[in-house]
């Protein structure tokens, strides 16, 4: 194993550090010349490790232009990162330069890096692919020594991440030398992203440096004290139990899973803050200014407490963590181990995290979850084949750089681990698209951005389609955004345009900590002011919520099946599940439970399916689809993370016809056909193909704009060419990831003859959350004392009245959401809390 050299040693010593052998490992497989994917626990000094190869190569032979490409899965880690290197780099006096270069790096920065790059660059794959399209991108990276993957987990497997590989393959091309390495904590697939991460898309070509051990996390389990909530995600009945966490700790991340949520959760803290903590809040629809000024505030030790989306999940080290709450179950053990690792980020003492589930089915998944990590066990989906979609961007981008031979162009993509099975015919296909739209749409000139010449080179067609492609790069497409300008004030952040246009002017909503009124619309913009009357909205957004992993979902079954791994739960949920027994059965681990029993004049069918919420959207669309075949008369359903629930006008006496595995044929092909999810998926892969722009010079899209145009392209293309690259990409897509077809078709083979069928008179305990949520969309005003009202009964229903078991109306649930939006629970004193909370809210944000 070697050694550091000076000036390193010195510095190590100095802090009273010793090199980790994995940090010895790296510097090791750089003079041998290897590839590496290092796997070690959180605050384990792997982005270190990452960079010392290079820092110690540059320290020795100091030289201009670039030598170590830093990818980064989000800017602020990027950011940060840099201002981590910078401060050793400066105290050993090495002639080393460092600098980002991201979406807000400035223009004359970005001009700058190109003439004269520095030594170490941090990026992200969209900035990258950017720089790979320029003419001169074979000059900035013929000296690449080094790519560095951050979090290579968050990456691989994602359109990003077959962005980034792409991209990959392209510097192998410039740069054949340079070594690839990435970093990680939390990966449940090893070999797959060792294979994703290698030049030759072969596993064995990249050396596994693992690191084991590391102090394992503490966790605590956190119920309200009075009822624990039957229903809701929420987790709102615990805001004083987590206020009162922070108020016992120097710097907590309370985690929650949707923007939404965020919102919520603050206000509800807030509310309690009676000794005006410096509590703040982050997620991704905030403005960036707001959001780099809780960033500092963390990082100066300034704030108590962040309450946070995925948008802090990464490895960036915010100052003093001690403590992170996750509020509502993780929806995946290495979820959980992500977050958790925000608290102390030192490898050798244990992080501790506080688990707030928000109702009962909660408690359950957050016990499994704390097993599985103290198991060692790790959950997630091994890498997927690359999209078609994000192949066609790079081949447009990479004809911006210089011409092309197709032949040349298709060997290097297929190096590449997400592609290396991409057959010629599908590459050929993508080209033709991308050079004249494809025979249904070659006739129209908007869609011939290549060309070929005599000898057969590729070549962009002119300037205005290299503009267009930059303009509109990237993997990542989000519903149409409106940004949310104050009155008299600058934008606080960006709400989606269907939100906006379910309000009226007057209505009021929470967002970045405070009520807002709403005034008017302005193009690409929503004009508010501070204040409001009545109960406020909160802005949802589509595709928030976390799918429950199938790794998790299995353990939640296994703990439900055997009273005897009850000793963990708390006494609420045991007697639940004790009622449960005694009422109907308990799901089987392997098998299926399948309840029916009549309620208000219709059937009801509860299936404890568990595979997340996404998989039972599709699920209920196909089981009712045979429902209406067998004249059962559907007429809704309901999915939770762990239930599918429909109601219909007659008796569904055999249950069994409904779950077997041809569900997937017939009734899923006509669904494919009539439903809307395949234009939506269509609209979003030919927006990454270029089909469709995002931006225009001058001229801002509308989401109903782009929407008709997506359709109409649709419309013509199954018309006249059904076998379109982007139809096929479309397909596969649908069946691959939006509708979790595999997780359906999984399940529906694991019950087959292993069905039971409870027929009762009334509904079970077990069934109340999923009854809860019935309808949830469409409750708005005075009929939610209604809906509150319906769920105290399906309670008192499900015990048969005991008296200890029936819960006052609030204590049901913590939120119900009402349309277009999540009412926010009801406090005493409201109206006088929320002049204050207006008052307050610059602060709440800030931090300062």
């Amino acid at each position: 194993m070697r050694t550091l050299p000076e000036p390193f040693a010195g510095w190590f010593a100095g802090r009273g550090w010793t090199p980790r052998p994995h940090q010895l490992a790296l510097l090791d497989a750089a003079a041998r010349g290897e590839h590496v994917l290092l796997l070690a626990p959180t605050g384990g000094g792997k982005t270190l490790a990452g960079f010392l190869p290079s820092l110690v190569d540059l320290a020795g032979t100091p030289r201009d232009g670039l030598h170590t490409l830093y990818i980064s899965p989000l800017k602020a880690l990027a950011v940060d990162i840099a201002r981590n290197l910078t401060a050793p780099v400066a105290e050993m006096g090495l002639p080393i330069t460092i600098e980002t270069r991201t979406g807000d790096t400035p223009v004359n920065r970005r001009q700058r890096q190109r003439e004269r790059p520095p030594n170490l660059l941090l990026t992200t794959p969209e900035s990258l692919t950017l720089l790979l399209s320029l003419p001169d991108a074979p000059e900035m990276f013929a000296g690449l020594s080094a790519v560095v993957v951050d979090e290579a987990h968050a990456l691989a497997g994602t359109k990003r991440g077959d962005q980034l590989a792409l991209c990959m393959s392209r510097l192998g091309t410039l740069a054949p030398g340079a070594r690839r390495i990435g970093l990680s904590a939390t990966v449940a697939h090893p070999t797959e992203l060792r294979a994703w991460l290698s030049p030759t898309a072969r596993a064995a070509d990249v050396r596994l440096v693992e690191t084991r051990g590391g102090a394992a996390p503490v966790f605590d389990l956190q119920l309200p004290e009075g009822r624990l909530p039957w229903g809701g995600h929420i987790g709102l009945a615990s805001a004083p139990e987590i206020y009162r966490r922070i108020e016992g700790a120097r710097l907590t991340i309370v985690f929650v899973n949707t923007r939404a949520q965020a919102e919520l959760v603050f206000a509800a803290l807030w509310r309690l803050n009676e000794a005006a903590l410096p509590i703040a809040m982050h997620h991704g629809s905030l403005e960036i200014g707001l959001r780099r000024k809780v960033e500092a505030a963390m990082a100066e030790g300034r704030l108590r407490a962040v309450v946070a989306t995925a948008s802090l999940d990464l490895g960036i080290d915010w100052g003093d963590v001690d403590q992170v709450i996750q509020v509502g179950a993780p929806k995946g053990v290495s979820r959980l181990l992500q977050r958790v690792g925000r608290a102390n980020h030192r490898m050798d003492e244990p992080s501790r995290a506080v688990l707030v589930p928000a109702n009962r089915f909660e408690v359950v998944e957050c016990v499994a979850a704390t097993e599985a990590v103290a198991a060692g066990e790790l959950d997630g989906e091994p890498p997927r084949p690359g999209g078609l979609d994000v192949l066609a961007q790079h081949v447009l981008a990479m004809a911006c750089s210089a011409p092309f031979r197709p032949e040349e162009l298709y060997a290097e993509v297929t190096r590449s681990g997400p592609y290396a099975a991409l057959t010629r015919q599908d590459f050929d296909d993508v080209v033709r698209f991308v050079e004249d739209g494809g025979y249904a749409l070659q006739a129209y000139d908007r869609f011939r951005k290549l060309f070929r010449d005599a000898e057969g080179l590729v070549h962009i067609r002119g300037k205005a389609a290299a503009r267009q492609l930059r303009m509109n790069l990237g993997t990542i497409v989000e519903t149409p955004l409106l940004k949310v300008r104050i009155r008299g004030g600058g934008v606080v952040g960006e709400v989606e345009e269907w939100f906006v246009s379910t309000l009226e002017p007057g209505d009021c909503f929470l967002f970045g900590g405070q009520v807002l009124r709403y005034e008017r619309l302005e193009p690409g913009a929503v004009i508010t002011s501070r204040g409001g009357e009545g109960e406020p909205r909160v802005p949802v957004y589509a595709g928030a919520r976390m799918p429950l992993t199938t790794h998790l979902a299995a353990r939640v079954r296994t703990i439900l099946s055997d009273p005897r791994r009850w000793r963990h739960l708390p006494e609420p949920v045991k007697e639940w599940l004790r009622l449960q027994r005694l009422k109907s059965e308990l799901p089987p681990r392997e098998g299926l439970l399948v309840e029916t029993f009549p309620r208000g004049g219709k059937w009801f069918l509860v299936a404890y399916t568990f595979e997340g919420r996404l998989a039972h959207q599709t699920l209920g669309m196909l089981v009712t689809k045979r429902m209406e075949k067998f004249g059962l008369g559907p007429l809704g359903y309901v999915g939770t993370d762990y239930i599918l629930a429909i109601w219909s006008a007659f008796e569904p006496t055999d249950v069994a016809p409904l779950f077997t595995e041809d569900i997937l044929g017939d009734e899923m092909e006509e669904w494919l056909a009539e439903s809307s999810m395949l234009r939506r998926t269509f609209r979003n892969i030919a927006t990454i193909a270029g089909l469709i722009e995002k931006t225009h010079p001058g001229a801002e899209k509308s989401g109903r704009q782009m929407t008709m145009n997506s359709d109409l392209i649709y419309d013509v293309l199954r018309r006249h060419q059904p076998d379109h690259i982007l139809l096929r990409a479309t397909r596969a897509e649908a069946a691959q990831g939006l509708t979790d077809v595999g997780r359906i078709a999984t399940l529906l083979a694991r019950v087959q003859g292993r069905i039971r069928h409870r027929v009762l008179e009334q509904v079970s305990p077990l069934a109340v959350p999923a009854l809860i949520e019935e309808g949830r969309e469409w409750v708005a005003g005075g009929a939610e004392d209604a809906l509150l009202a319906e769920a105290a009964a399906l309670v008192e229903d499900a015990t048969d009245g005991a008296e200890h078991f029936v819960e006052t109306l609030a204590e049901v649930t913590d939120a119900i959401p009402v349309r277009g939006g999540t009412s926010i629970s009801r406090a005493k004193s409201r109206d006088k809390r929320r002049s204050r909370y207006i008052r307050e809210a610059p602060k709440m944000v800030t931090g300062r």
